[in-house]
């Protein structure tokens, strides 16, 4: 029986360089394999022109490249692109480019489906089958800085951790993948230019802040009172927002970085005063900035939008504060382009 090959990706490149020495070959060669499957996004192992054909085919003969493929691909009338990416294993995820006037935005995914259970979120319907791999969601991001370049004749300028999955349950390969992204042997991209979203789990958020993360945090808060968070996030009895506000707190102690809340209005859940004044007061305990999105409803469900009266009532209270609100409105209607956690959504002004 045929052992299944390892990812080569999987390796550091002191890992490529102690196999090439193991192999009778020079240490350089695992540099030059190494910058092909970073820097230069081979697909396979025939891409790597400068190395040798016996080279290759040794590197055929004990290694894959499970590479993404974009499956399909749309763009919509207002720019915004959306590809299903087909994995290794025949499973899909999605990742959307988000285009304004000034920048171009990567929305990607950090798992197969979702752990969570987020009553308005079209992917919480799907199981969670597995996380990706820290190349996986490389893939994603140099698919759309192919596209950025492609479509609007420069690169990517953002990233957003708001595709399907929650980032922060699969957080080895979502840090691993974003050093890779970050490294000049990789993507190059500052770090200041990523953000993070989470629903809010606090133990990694205080992980997060120790391991000196230098990428930006969001949370999909929703609502500061307890009880109308557990109706809309059910999960989130178990992180209740007493817990999540002392994570946050020692997030802004460890990093100075304000953090960005997540917030849709509904109709009938959480547009009324109380979770107005609640919202307010949260938003006191750390600096931050709050995004009002607007939201596509997924069914004819009690998750509907709220009326532009409940929105401006929510941006004159935080204004009234000094909080920064933006209103973040829907793009790619035309194609469905879901962003995960909140079906579409505006990109992220990092």
């Amino acid at each position: 029986m045929q052992m299944e090959k390892k990812d080569i990706r999987a390796l550091s490149k002191d890992q490529l360089r102690d196999f090439f020495i193991e192999n009778g070959d020079k240490a350089f060669r695992g540099n030059q394999v190494y910058e092909w499957l970073w820097s230069k996004g081979a697909h396979s192992f025939e891409d790597m022109t400068n190395v040798a054909k016996p080279t290759r085919a040794m590197l055929e003969n004990n290694f894959v490249i499970n590479h993404i493929k974009v499956d399909t691909m749309q763009r919509s009338n207002d720019g915004t692109v959306k590809n299903a990416v087909r994995l290794h294993d025949g499973l899909v995820v999605e990742s959307v480019l988000i285009p304004t006037e000034t920048r171009t935005t990567a929305c990607v995914s950090s798992q197969v489906g979702c752990s969570l259970d987020c009553n308005f979120c079209a992917t919480a319907r799907l199981k969670r089958m597995r996380n990706l791999e820290p190349g996986e969601i490389y893939d994603q991001v140099l698919a759309i800085d192919k596209e950025s370049r492609l479509y609007y004749n420069h690169p990517l300028s953002n990233i957003v951790f708001m595709g399907m999955g929650e980032p922060l349950m699969n957080y080895n390969n979502v840090i691993k993948a974003i050093d890779m992204i970050t490294s000049p042997e990789g993507l190059g991209m500052s770090p200041k230019r990523i953000m993070v979203s989470t629903s809010g789990i606090p133990k990694m958020i205080k992980k997060m802040a120790d391991d000196d993360v230098k990428f930006k945090l969001a949370v999909s808060l929703h609502s500061a009172i307890d009880e109308i968070r557990a109706r809309i996030m059910p999960f989130s009895k178990n992180f209740p927002l007493a817990d999540l506000r002392e994570a946050l707190e020692y997030w802004y102690r460890k990093t100075k970085n304000k953090i960005s809340y997540e917030y849709v209005v509904w109709k009938g859940i959480n547009d009324d005063k109380a979770s107005i004044d609640a919202l307010v007061k949260f938003c006191k305990y750390v600096p931050c900035k709050v995004n009002l999105i607007e939201y596509n409803p997924i069914d004819d469900g009690e998750f509907q939008q709220a009326s532009e009266e409940s929105i401006m009532a929510y941006i004159k209270a935080l204004e009234n504060i000094g909080v920064v609100v933006k209103v973040r409105r829907s793009r790619g209607k035309d194609i469905d382009a879901a962003c995960g956690q909140l079906a579409n959504k505006e990109a992220e002004t990092i």
